[in-house]
């Protein structure tokens, strides 16, 4: 079965297309499936040594960009005997500008050959905010605890500023994205990113392919989904929100940390893993030395919170080095990502926010599209979010 996912990105795709293909692999389907992420900026073929056969993948290195045309990526993906599953992102399509006659061409192959799943937010006021911090982070997902603090700590600490113009351009563009998921592909399911990324494994199951016996997160790795990716967004949260009311405090994590803690923590210039740094007999050089302190300064965390870490934290860790090996095999292009900001940590960051709730307003009202919120409302939106992390921790802490 291959999948498409139809994105304006900010929605939630990567997401989707991680854990889909982790399912999809366990469940079990009569050829491989392989994650290829999105198809229009890059795909190779090679032989992959674990399949024993060729496949398609993402170039290596930074060799991504629109150098294939639409014509020959679907001979690509003709050429593969294993199911793909991916993402089309509309911005892509908007920068490549291939001729009209090849991309109806393009989407009709994709609507013979793929299940398609759109990619929608209810909340388009949190999708708008959301392109304008990555305005200033230049990044759309990071994958590790260590890559979200060096991305974000100065954001954090300084806050940033959406202009008018920009928050109504993101608008504009997701609007367009509508129109053409809707007048360009046989949609068979739709993702909300508001609602569904709470019941993520639900949605996935459910699917039409994925009908009859499967395996749920815990199955697999021993601890659900929403667990998982609790300890995923909670870890740099510590670091970037760090709670001076709180009541229990905790180094995390110890500087004598195993192979797994060093593979979730090291930057790019340390060395590859904890033997190679071991074997070199030599004291920690100055730099790492500082982000370890750094990275292990005493943050401020409740009780509940320390209790949820503690009884979940080897699990979780467990869990990354076998997604790691999926990677690794060639089945997924990278880690799932974590999640970046809660509307919450939005308005913390964004100095000018009740100025763009005014403006996304405006924009709503004129174009008739997307619903109106007062800053009351998005609060209890925010408190929502926060009461269903603390039921989450709590029911969690109960079972031990």
């Amino acid at each position: 079965m291959n999948v498409l996912i139809l994105t304006p990105d900010r929605v939630g795709s990567t997401l989707l297309q991680r854990a889909l293909t982790v399912y999809m692999l366990r469940k079990g389907f009569d050829k491989p499936v392989i994650n290829l992420h999105e198809l229009t900026n890059g795909l190779e073929k090679y032989y992959n040594q674990t399949l024993n056969q060729e496949v398609l993948g993402k170039p290596k290195g930074t060799n991504w960009g629109y150098y294939q045309s639409l014509p020959e990526i679907e001979t690509l993906l003709g050429s593969a005997d294993h199911y793909k599953t991916s993402r089309l992102a509309y911005y892509h399509i908007v920068n490549r500008k291939d001729s009209i006659a090849d991309q109806i061409k393009f989407y009709n192959y994709l609507n013979e050959n793929f299940f398609i799943i759109s990619c929608r937010r209810e909340n388009l006021l949190e999708h708008a905010l959301s392109w304008g911090i990555q305005g200033h982070s230049k990044k759309l997902n990071v994958y590790s605890v260590e890559e979200k603090i060096n991305v974000f700590n100065n954001i954090y600490q300084n806050k940033v500023t959406i202009s008018k113009e920009s928050l109504c351009n993101y608008l504009n563009k997701y609007k367009y994205y509508i129109d053409w998921s809707n007048s360009q592909f046989n949609i068979q399911s739709h993702w909300n990113y508001d609602t569904d990324v709470h019941q993520i494994e639900k949605y996935i199951l459910n699917l039409d392919f994925m009908q009859g016996e499967n395996n749920t997160w815990k199955d697999m790795f021993g601890q659900d989904f929403a667990t998982w990716n609790t300890c995923h967004r909670m870890l740099p949260n510590l670091h970037l929100l760090n709670n001076p009311s709180a009541t229990k405090q905790i180094n995390l994590p110890k500087l004598d940390f195993n192979e797994n803690e060093w593979n979730l923590l090291k930057g790019p210039d340390w060395p590859d893993t904890l033997e190679e740094f071991v074997k070199n007999d030599k004291p920690l050089v100055p730099v790492i030395q500082n982000e370890l302190t750094e990275f292990s300064r005493t943050v401020n965390v409740t009780e509940e919170e320390f209790s949820f870490l503690m009884k979940n934290l080897k699990t979780y860790i467990d869990t990354n080095t076998q997604i790691s090996k999926l990677v690794d095999d060639g089945f997924l292009v990278s880690n799932i990502p974590l999640k970046l900001q809660s509307l919450k940590e939005k308005k913390l960051i964004i100095k000018n926010f009740s100025d763009c709730v005014l403006w996304y307003n405006e924009w709503v009202s004129n174009n008739k599209f997307g619903n109106l919120y007062t800053e009351d409302e998005l609060d209890i939106l925010m408190v929502n979010e926060d009461q269903r992390l603390t039921y989450l921790i709590d029911q969690q802490n109960l079972l031990q």
